[in-house]
């Protein structure tokens, strides 16, 4: 590739990024709260532990509920009017939303209507979250070349590991500086605060790029066939296989990812007996090393298939409920560190191959709302549910083997969806947009005959 090509890829790498990590940033804030915080300051003093935080997923789920909405909606005006402007947008409503949250008043001041403002702002939370992702990746995925479209878009994906980093960071600081009961009382308020500085510094590098080349080129394409047509049931009537696996591939890979990154911090604090800095220790390493390895394991995709990859990790994701929690029943700094970590390597097998695989299963015109409702559907039923169904197995069998079967089971079901998939490692984006206008074309010819 010449240099004028890899710099500007790298922009706009560097910008999707940007906006991911401030996303991921809020959101894996919340997750942490919603174990650390919430349970004790926006639910009854009544309610039992396990129960207190079983409610605070509940909230948590909302957010998931939403994401597909987001998906639809950001997918659809996408499409239609490009993703850098729909890019923004996302990022200012996730910050405004995570911003008012800390603002919020608790159970105490208010009663019901501290969980009912929480619920409601988490959902419009989720509603950007839902929108992000597929504009993120597809920015980097359709400026790629195509032989390196699995590490360029890989990317995003690291941007998640860096947000939760950052957040991770901010929460050992405030929990290391403060005592605890100020950190209950407002210090967990300044981490959703400072989410207005770094959604100001992600928005401003997002306006340094542009859309790629060849959306501008489907746009004018689809105005010359007169395929105006965007909308989510269009996706599903022409691409039903490329949506159904999509959501096959990310199932496993989903529940994987926050039963590892949200429910650990539920078993380590309730059943291990934790404390709150150790915690966020563990997490620390575990982020970093997943933001490292991200980018290597899509540069394996580009190398040796995506289909290989993934099984790699549907496989040994199948596997580590069942030793992940007995190594954190050691309480042992290293060990319990290992158990997180390797559950993140692991989990990168499923997720650097995602947005390559998936931006090469719909052509230009309806990519964005492709890959969102694919994505983003499945987090309904799979993310959202996890920590809920985890820490429901856990106060019934008082074991961690329920909990590493429903992951087996779940990880099974993304094995059998990338068997069914097809290899698209190396496949010109722009063959995919000259069969869908031709099989466009062929039906006006038929509809006008």
């Amino acid at each position: 590739m010449s240099s004028p090509i890899t710099t500007g890829l790298k922009r706009v790498v560097l910008a999707s990024m940007a906006g991911t990590v401030v996303e991921w940033y809020e959101f894996f804030l919340y997750g942490t709260a919603a174990t650390l915080v919430f349970n004790k300051i926006f639910f009854s003093e009544t309610t039992s532990e396990l129960n207190a935080i079983f409610l605070a997923f509940a909230t948590y789920a909302v957010g998931f509920v939403a994401r597909p909405v987001g998906g639809v909606v950001f997918g659809h005006y996408g499409d239609k009017f490009g993703r850098k402007k729909l890019l923004q947008f996302s990022l200012l409503l996730v910050g405004a939303a995570t911003f008012l949250m800390g603002c919020l008043p608790t159970f105490g001041q208010i009663g019901y209507w501290a969980p009912g403002l929480l619920v409601a702002l988490r959902f419009i939370q989720g509603f950007a979250v839902g929108g992000e992702w597929g504009g993120a990746i597809l920015l980097v995925a359709e400026h790629s070349p195509d032989r390196q479209r699995g590490f360029w878009a890989s990317w995003p994906q690291a941007g998640v590991p860096a947000g939760n980093l950052l957040a991770t960071i901010v929460l050992l600081v405030l929990t290391g500086t403060l005592s605890d009961a100020a950190f209950l009382s407002w210090g967990w308020r300044v981490a959703f605060w400072l989410s207005a500085v770094v959604v100001l510094v992600g928005y401003y590098i997002r306006t340094k790029v542009t859309d790629a080349p060849i959306f501008v080129a489907a746009q004018e394409e689809a105005e010359r066939i007169k395929a105006t047509s965007f909308s989510v049931l269009e996706v599903l009537k022409r691409y039903p296989r490329g949506v159904f696996t999509a959501m096959g591939l990310r199932f496993g890979e989903n529940i994987m990812y926050y039963l590892v990154v949200t429910f650990s911090i539920t078993y380590l604090k309730v059943q291990v007996g934790a404390d709150t800095s150790s915690i966020l220790w563990y997490l620390l390493v575990a982020h970093a090393v997943h933001f490292a390895v991200v980018p290597l394991v899509g540069h394996l995709a580009d190398r040796f298939g995506r289909k290989p990859v993934y099984m790699v990790g549907a496989v040994l994701g199948a596997s580590w409920g069942f030793f992940a929690f007995p190594m954190m029943n050691s309480g042992n700094y290293a060990v319990v560190t290992a158990a997180v970590t390797i559950g993140l390597v692991i989990h990168a097998f499923m997720y650097a191959p995602q947005p390559a695989i998936m931006a090469e299963m719909f052509p230009t015109r309806m990519r964005y709302s492709g890959v969102s409702l694919g994505y983003q559907v499945t987090s309904i039923v799979a993310g959202s549910l996890a920590p809920l169904i985890a820490v429901k197995l856990l106060d019934v069998y008082d074991s961690s083997v329920p909990i590493a079967i429903y992951l087996a089971v779940a990880c099974a079901i993304t094995f059998v969806a990338v068997l069914v998939s097809r290899e698209t490692n190396g496949i010109d984006l722009e063959s995919l947009d000259v069969a869908d206008a031709a099989d466009l074309a062929a039906e006006q010819r038929r509809a006008a005959v």
